[in-house]
């Protein structure tokens, strides 16, 4: 990682551990990057130095479910307004009121329920290749196209059968989610073993379900997300197979302060597929 000096550090939230990696000044402005399915805190390995060397103090969670945090058990643990107090946890935790808050996939997710519940809370919002909430869950149903893009969504809602999936013959059907959505050679043989290491910590696999599970189960919550005062900046890999590229404009234009850049190389991973550009992206936007 460039050589970067990474920190580990544990944070208790919310009533469970979160395991945090930080880099850059201590005294740093806080930028919070939240991951998404099937990563942990390494998923963004290609940005943290970067916005450290750019001068914010960053900080990488493993979200409840994945590697080295807490896994509660059950889908009721992982309800969109639990994850979002996680991140509560974690910017009182930086000592400071606001914070620039980054989220690719579920991540993002949550990154936009923040936004929209608790828009004093942040500085800037910037999300990667995930819709607004609302436009998410008040689309899926309305569209085909998007429908079979999601047919995973409702795979994952069943018991137990998504956990064997995933982990049958070493984890083949994990990797194909991550190397089935970018970019050829993205991730590198090094970077998969670390991947197989995050899924297979006790409890892990398990509680990354739950996060389908718990919207599967409160999809008309999170179809109730309303405008978006923060300032905004979108990021899409234009080959995202498995969110359409329609669903970005609607989603950039419930925030009152938004701008949406299409990536048209990348797909759904498009900060490892194309980090470069999005780290770019990213500092000129926070410094803004």
């Amino acid at each position: 990682m460039n050589d970067m000096i990474i920190e580990h550090t544990t944070v208790h939230t919310n009533g469970i551990d979160l395991h945090v990696a930080q880099a850059g000044p201590a005294d740093g402005p806080p930028l919070l990057l939240l991951h998404g399915f099937p990563e942990y805190w390494g998923g963004w390995a290609k940005q943290i130095p970067a916005l450290a060397a750019a001068g914010y103090r960053v900080w990488a969670p493993d979200q409840r479910g994945y590697n080295l945090s807490s896994k509660p058990a059950g889908a009721r643990a992982y309800d969109i307004d639990l994850l979002a107090r996680d991140v509560l946890g974690l910017i009182d935790a930086t000592g400071q009121e606001k914070v620039r808050l980054v989220g690719h996939d579920w991540g993002a997710a949550v990154a936009w329920w923040v936004a929209g519940h608790y828009p004093q809370r942040l500085s800037h919002l910037a999300i990667l290749n995930v819709p607004h909430t609302a436009v998410m869950f008040g689309t899926i149903w309305r569209s085909w196209a998007q429908m079979r893009r999601s047919w995973y969504i409702f795979f994952f809602q069943l018991p137990r059968l998504p956990e064997a999936s995933l982990r049958r013959n070493g984890w083949t059907n994990a990797i194909r989610v991550l190397k089935g959505s970018a970019r050829r050679g993205t991730f590198s043989p090094e970077e998969i073993e670390q991947y197989r290491a995050a899924w297979s910590q006790p409890g892990a696999i398990s509680g990354m379900l739950n996060w389908y599970r718990a919207a599967g189960r409160t999809q008309r919550k999170l179809a109730s997300l309303g405008r978006i005062a923060v300032p905004t900046l979108m990021i899409w890999g234009a080959h995202d197979i498995a969110l359409g590229r329609e669903l970005a404009q609607p989603s950039i234009d419930r925030c009152d302060h938004g701008r949406l850049v299409f990536i048209e190389e990348a797909g759904h991973f498009v900060q490892h597929e194309e980090p470069e550009r999005v780290n770019r992206l990213l500092v000129e936007f926070v410094q803004d």
